[in-house]
């Protein structure tokens, strides 16, 4: 369901997290919401800051990189999305969880980077020896890293789940030439992040990115290396072959697997200590990658 809001902007999507109202011919507003989604479905619960988290952490990483990596973002201060968007310093509950963004036309790709063997891949590994129907060495267990980091597409469904492909394929969709745009970004995006997350005791195991293009140049958009959009393990608890304690949304997903869901409406009740464990983990993971208190970010 949709934020509501008085302000003079049109509804256009919603998404299992984010909400995108159409402000102009060249900018959207994307909010953030605290619903939890798990297996491409939303639970009934929300969890508290989480919109706060994903849309601080993005814009971290955005200014982060900014020179080096072009990307949609425009704004998250309400002063200047309220220069756009006359009454959005109204709007309290919508401070620190909205993007003021560029209009961008959407790769039809999810762009996957994984530098650990985890997750899917690692279910595919056991299965077939293959990540995205792609060779990798034999022998490798649940953590190992990759001699370097995999760029591993998938589809971007409509409605169910996102199918995992390999290079031949995404190139069939998009072209060989955009492929090889998108995986030199995504590639170095990865790389930079995964030595940043390092100096601070973390490793980046895997990632996804939505790209588009802007004015005709290929940007980065959505959310950037959140818990929901990546794996993120401490550095000293991670042990081969044994799932790693994490600062994403695994933990969460491991919890209802526990509880013997099928993955299908309807999601089963979230006890009130599993929430709030979750929205700690949601902060502690900005806290732990910035440096910064949440509380100093807008909407606190």
């Amino acid at each position: 369901m949709a934020l509501v809001t008085e302000l003079d902007i049109n509804h256009i999507y919603t998404g299992k997290v984010r909400d995108l109202y159409e402000v102009d011919e060249e900018h959207l507003l994307m909010v953030a919401s605290d619903r939890l989604s798990a297996f491409d479905v939303i639970m009934h619960e929300t969890v508290p800051e989480k919109g706060r988290v994903l849309t601080a952490l993005t814009h971290y990483w955005v200014r982060e990189f900014a020179d080096e990596v072009p990307a949609s973002l425009v704004a998250c201060d309400p002063a200047v999305i309220d220069e756009f968007v006359p009454g959005f310093l109204d709007e309290r509950a919508w401070h620190g969880r909205t993007m003021l963004v560029r209009r961008a036309r959407m790769l039809p790709l999810e762009c996957i980077v994984r530098g650990r063997l985890a997750g899917q891949a690692y279910d595919e590994y056991v299965a077939r020896g293959t990540v995205h129907n792609m060779e990798v060495p034999a022998g490798m267990r649940l953590t190992d890293e990759f001699e370097r980091p995999l760029f591993t597409p998938s589809t971007k469904a409509e409605s169910g789940h996102d199918q995992n492909i390999d290079l031949a394929t995404a190139a069939h969709i998009v072209g060989d030439a955009v492929v090889g745009e998108a995986m030199a970004l995504c590639l170095g995006l990865f790389t930079r992040a995964a030595h940043a997350l390092a100096q601070v005791g973390l490793i980046l195991a895997d990632t996804k990115f939505e790209l588009g293009y802007v004015d005709g140049r290929l940007v980065v958009c959505d959310e950037v290396l959140t818990p929901d959009s990546s794996r993120i393990w401490p550095a000293d608890q991670v042990r081969p072959g044994e799932v790693p304690p994490s600062f994403d949304k695994q933990p969460f997903r491991d919890w209802l697997d526990a509880q013997g869901w099928d993955h299908t409406p309807p999601p089963p009740h979230v006890a009130d200590d599993v929430i709030e464990v979750t929205s700690k983990r949601y902060v502690a993971a900005y806290e732990r990658v910035t440096g910064r208190s949440l509380a100093d970010w807008y909407g606190a």
